[in-house]
């Protein structure tokens, strides 16, 4: 498992974006990361992969992160790690190359799924085919824990839709998903667990099941937990126009 004991990150003296956080996330969960912009999702993931430095600790299958574990962890990420010059097919040589896990089947399964143009330079794809080879790629590593940073950007509906149905579908036991979307109503059917960031701080940790018992729906528990102002639409409407509606 992955675990967090008292993690926090500092940004120069002021910024605190990560506060005090412990947590463990097992094998084979799918784990949604919820939170406003700034909350601290990414620094989070980043964190944990070992990209950022940080105070407190933080354990990979009971080790920190180094050199002999950092491969079971994959990243697909909205601000893009590929190659821009090399096509989708080229990175799958590279990745087999540096990865002894690399599955090849499913990023030929995913890349048919997408219709993806694995011969094209990246560099010259569409922002939302960007987005998938970032997920194709996070998939096929043969990482334990993949973590899915906005990963739906440039998504049509249907697309993500299907993409969903695939991903329950080709998920092994061992595979841990941590996914941090804003997409909170599509999401909901797909995940087992929801972390709740605000201002670095984690102020919640309940599996779905617990969620529907106390709020009826994600959705619900995000609005209470966060304290959403059904009226707030009317109020700036009545301030803007001098109507109350």
């Amino acid at each position: 498992m992955i675990e967090l004991r008292n993690v926090s990150k500092r940004y120069g003296r002021v910024l605190e974006a990560l506060k005090d956080i412990s947590l463990s996330i097992g094998q084979g969960e799918v784990i949604g990361l919820f939170g406003e912009n700034g909350a601290g999702k990414t620094t989070l993931m980043k964190c944990i992969l070992g990209l950022l430095g940080y105070e407190g600790e933080i354990l990979i299958d009971g080790e920190p992160v180094n050199r002999s574990n950092i491969a079971k962890m994959s990243f697909g990420t909205c601000e893009f790690s590929f190659f821009p010059e090399m096509t989708a097919m080229e990175h799958a040589d590279f990745y087999e190359a540096h990865f002894p896990k690399f599955r090849r089947d499913r990023f030929r399964g995913l890349t048919e799924f997408f219709e993806f143009p694995v011969y094209r330079p990246i560099k010259n794809l569409s922002s939302g085919q960007k987005s998938q080879i970032e997920v194709i790629l996070a998939l096929c590593q043969g990482a334990d824990y993949i973590f899915l940073d906005e990963p739906f950007v440039g998504y049509d509906l249907f697309n993500r839709e299907d993409f969903y149905k695939v991903l329950l579908g080709i998920l092994e036991p061992n595979e841990t998903i941590i996914l941090s979307t804003h997409l909170i109503e599509e999401v909901e059917g797909f995940i087992d667990r929801a972390l709740m960031l605000h201002e670095g701080k984690l102020i919640g940790d309940k599996s779905v099941s617990e969620i529907e018992e106390e709020a009826g729906s994600l959705v619900e528990y995000v609005k209470k937990l966060y304290g959403y102002q059904a009226d707030r639409v009317g109020r700036s409407l009545e301030m803007i126009t001098g109507e109350k509606k």
